[in-house]
């Protein structure tokens, strides 16, 4: 089979909410975080009323799922407490659980308690950055809330990361560590997985980009793919920018991205990335 072929051939369906998410149309996840020191949105979104018209302005810009994280994991990120994670997207959660009770919301977290309790203030799906590394009760918790799962690929942790890139066969070596933590979760009867190949993390710039070319590569792990490779420094130092001016690099990249088989597109420019779909469809028709 032709890699363009390939590139929609895996699993393209996703049970949130007790409904069938379509992803042979790709979703856009955009990201809310309430923290001070994400970035690219740290400190822009700490009180619940700004943070909630954001929500707004993403909904109107066509917005699919939610992401909410309360714990930068950029490189050399500072450590959060549980309870201050939880202080700062639980509130967040409830209240867009009960202005959008439709929206689908991610809770972005590493800790299974934060997630289970993010699951039951409204989120419906655990988007978890260490894919399993540093909660050994994650997988489990997973399992037990029934809900769908991202598994992204990372080593080590936010402040070891970058010290952890030397692979035999980079893309083989990221598939095979994802394809043991997935047989992990697959015993446990955890069917909706979608897997991350964790662009920054654990990655050179490098890296990031031959992943990305090598992306239909994911598909022998048949789970739908999530790309997030908003605004990161794979982008701003490519183009001798920062973050604030990245959102044309992220755009370009993002069509890569679907045209390689992503079917979630993970961003802070939700607008964009929904007419990049678009254009990709109407390219694909």
């Amino acid at each position: 089979m032709e890699a363009k072929d390939k590139a929609f051939s895996h699993k393209k369906t996703l049970l949130v909410k007790g409904n069938l998410m379509d992803l042979s149309d790709p979703k856009v996840m955009g990201i809310l975080n309430t923290t001070p020191d994400s970035f690219y949105d740290g400190g822009k979104n700490l009180k619940l009323d700004h943070a909630l018209h954001t929500v707004e302005k993403m909904l109107d810009d066509g917005l699919d799922i939610l992401d909410v994280g309360g714990y930068s994991t950029r490189p050399n990120a500072k450590d959060v407490a549980v309870d201050e994670e939880k202080q700062r997207v639980l509130p967040l959660i409830e209240s867009v659980n009960k202005r959008f009770p439709d929206l689908v919301i991610s809770i972005d977290t590493f800790r299974s308690d934060v997630a289970k309790e993010a699951i039951e203030s409204g989120a419906s799906i655990i988007n978890d950055v260490s894919g399993g590394n540093l909660d050994d009760q994650m997988f489990q918790r997973v399992a037990d809330l029934n809900v769908p799962y991202i598994l992204m690929h990372m080593r080590g942790t936010p402040a070891t990361m970058q010290k952890l890139n030397q692979y035999d066969h980079l893309i083989k070596d990221v598939t095979f560590e994802l394809s043991q933590k997935l047989n992990k979760l697959r015993k446990l009867a955890i069917n909706d997985v979608i897997i991350d190949p964790g662009f920054g993390f654990a990655k050179s710039r490098e890296q990031n980009y031959e992943i990305l070319d090598n992306l239909t590569y994911f598909e022998v792990l048949d789970c739908p793919i999530l790309v997030g490779v908003s605004r990161k420094s794979m982008i701003y130092k490519t183009l001798e920018t920062n973050a604030e001016n990245a959102l044309n690099g992220t755009t370009a990249l993002n069509m890569v991205a679907l045209m390689n088989g992503a079917s979630i597109l993970r961003v802070h420019d939700v607008k964009e990335a929904k007419e990049t779909i678009k254009l990709y469809n109407q390219l694909k028709n």
